[in-house]
């Protein structure tokens, strides 16, 4: 696959992530109660789990090895994961707190932010090509 058509599918697995990400995040906030970055960690892991499922079974298909699932998973949370999560955090206390933007605008911009990472690792490290 080519390494922009596999672009295009991180993209849309990418967009469906963002889509279920900030409709977590928007009930969350509005509902708990809770600080917007308690409810950003937890609709952040829900998007994980949503992600890995669309990227081993469409975006890296062609990587999907059968006996390595848990491990690919497992550097999928560790890079993506981190790289969200730090990304996140870090980013939501500036835009919110400082810049006086609304939570969903704001964490819009960090998944866009994050996401040129995301694609790199998922595709050099967490779904690397066995031949490479």
């Amino acid at each position: 696959m080519s390494l922009f058509l596999r672009w295009c599918r991180f993209n849309l697995v990418g967009a469906m992530g963002m889509a279920v990400q900030l409709g977590i995040l928007a009930m969350l906030n509005s509902t708990s109660g809770g600080h917007y970055l308690i409810a950003s960690v937890a609709a952040l892991e829900v998007t994980l789990l949503h992600n890995f499922l669309w990227h081993l079974h469409y975006t890296w298909r062609d990587r999907r090895q059968a006996s390595g699932v848990v491990a690919q998973f497992a550097m999928f949370h560790a890079s993506n994961g981190m790289i969200s999560l730090v990304g996140n955090l870090g980013l939501m206390p500036v835009l919110v707190s400082r810049a006086h933007m609304p939570v969903l605008m704001a964490a819009s911009i960090a998944i866009l932010i994050c996401s040129l990472a995301n694609f790199g690792l998922g595709h050099m490290w967490a779904f690397a090509s066995p031949n490479s």
